[in-house]
């Protein structure tokens, strides 16, 4: 006879540790945390500010603590379009000479054909967003990096600004604007102050902070932003996916150009002229403020609110030095030690977001 096969008996698995494979594991809540592109800077940006209280009593006061906002403010506002292009896998050289040349246009179309100055806003605005254009539209065509790209406008505007400047004001600075029609309007939305606490604020620092808003709105929120990750961390991937990797790469630089106008025309009613020599050099700070705030050199990596932390960080070495009482050259080695600290930084959390 045959025999009939008995029941199976299910078994409880053997009570121990629960088996897990490399892709289930989940990293402690600490370090999930620390990989954030803001966190590190911010604790960074904390630790700045505790030294000078201490080390600079007169950062404690507020009027003190008013101008290291300013000037982080004119940092900041200009390193939020950076980052994104940074984030996008490009970065521009151009930058720092692109405010200058911004302010340069306005002032001098109002000044020498006796125009409201109004209409030197708008077409400087509209001269800085065709050099943003001009720099995606050319790596976008060629091929070529982004470094070698916008090193040749840098240098195309430099000396623009210069030789122009000289041709028709006969100096290496604009004449003076503030008797101008347009002019106290203009200064009220791009270089106002407002009184808080008996402090005076600068209207930038608002600006600054509605702008960084805005753009991680932007980053987290929105399509455009899952584009810019996209084409950062591999554009060719982001095409194959329907990403629109030539109008994000363009549309990226013609945000450094809007940013390029801003503080261009902060800077051109802040201070009635300009000097056409300006802005070189400040496109490293920019990029520096980027890199400290968290974004990757290589793309597809960083937020918006990092460098707000960044130009703070910044803002709050240049004049804290100053109000220690210290020799202001320093400035430019405390900038190495941040710059260098970032990159490790940033290097360890790249490890640490690819790790499994």
């Amino acid at each position: 006879m045959a025999r009939q096969a008995e029941p199976a008996v299910d078994t409880p698995p053997a009570p121990g540790p629960k088996r897990t494979d490399g892709r289930t594991v989940r990293r402690p809540p600490a370090l999930r945390l620390l990989a954030r592109p803001e966190v590190g800077v911010f604790l960074g940006a904390v630790a700045v500010l505790v030294f000078f209280l201490f080390t600079a009593p007169p950062v404690r006061d507020g009027s003190s603590m008013a101008n290291i906002l300013y000037q982080s403010s004119t940092i900041g506002i200009m390193a939020l379009p950076v980052a994104l292009l940074m984030i996008g896998g490009e970065f521009d050289l151009s930058a720092g000479v692109a405010v200058v040349t911004s302010a340069l246009t306005a002032s001098m179309l109002s000044y020498q054909l006796t125009l409201n100055v109004w209409v030197g806003v708008v077409v400087a605005l509209v001269v800085s967003l065709a050099v943003g254009v001009f720099n995606g539209w050319m790596l976008v065509r060629t091929g070529l990096p982004s470094f070698l790209v916008t090193l040749g406008t840098f240098l195309i505007l430099q000396g623009v600004n210069l030789a122009v400047t000289k041709l028709v004001t006969g100096n290496v600075a604009t004449d003076d604007i503030s008797d101008m029609d347009g002019f106290d309007q203009a200064k009220a939305i791009f270089a106002s102050s407002f009184e808080v606490a008996g402090v005076q604020v600068k209207i930038t620092v608002v600006w600054w902070l509605v702008f960084a808003a805005l753009a991680t709105w932007v980053l987290l929120r929105t399509k455009y932003g899952n584009w810019v990750f996209a084409v950062g961390g591999n554009k060719e991937s982001a095409r194959a996916v329907g990403v629109p990797v030539t109008f994000t790469k363009i549309s990226l630089f013609m945000l450094v150009g809007f940013g390029a106008w801003f503080v261009g025309m902060h800077n051109l009613f802040s201070f009635n002229t300009v000097q056409s020599g300006e802005g070189v050099g400040q496109e490293l700070i920019y990029i520096a403020a980027a890199v400290i705030g968290g974004c990757l050199l290589t793309g597809g990596h960083g937020s918006a609110i990092g460098p707000v932390f960044g130009a703070f960080m910044f803002g709050m070495v240049q004049q804290g030095i100053v109000y220690a009482g210290w020799n202001p050259d320093w400035f430019k080695a405390f900038l190495g030690v941040m710059l260098l600290g970032a990159v490790l930084i940033n290097l360890w959390v790249q490890r640490t977001a690819t790790r499994r």
